[in-house]
């Protein structure tokens, strides 16, 4: 049987990632981003009384988007992300075993509106692409 290994988070970051680069064996350097998640819900408890129950996740980007969310992601931005888990364990240098569970991102879509309009309007590349630009002509294709 074939297993499933997908999350989908809808929550706040808490914090600006912390970003690392690693040397790699090629010509570009390894790219990791990781930062803190805070998804919140509400239940009722049996008095009625509305209670609220976060849940802070560790969420780890890699390469192309670890790009992006250096870039766009700051604290208190809200985002839709895709990914999968990945638990893994070391020892401390203190001899004590340690475990973490994190969302290995796949995607990630920023939600905040007003982040959205903040990075059409001081993105250098929504420059050059307003700017008038001679046609291209007939192009074969």
């Amino acid at each position: 049987m074939i297993g499933v290994n997908k999350v989908i988070l809808l929550g706040n970051v808490g914090k600006n990632p912390d970003v690392v680069t690693f040397p790699s064996e090629g010509s570009t350097p390894v790219k990791k981003a990781s930062f803190p998640l805070a998804t919140t819900e509400y239940r009722r408890r049996g008095d009625n009384e509305r209670v609220e129950i976060t849940e802070w996740h560790n969420v780890v980007c890699w390469r192309g988007l670890a790009d992006v969310a250096e870039r766009i992601l700051t604290k208190g931005a809200q985002i839709y992300l895709e990914g999968r888990l990945q638990s893994r364990s070391w020892e401390d240098k203190e001899g004590n075993k340690r475990h973490v569970t994190e969302v290995v991102a796949d995607n990630l879509l920023l939600l905040s509106k007003r982040q959205q309009e903040e990075l059409r309007t001081n993105n250098p590349l929504m420059e050059i692409l307003n700017n008038d630009t001679e046609p291209l002509g007939d192009l074969p294709f």
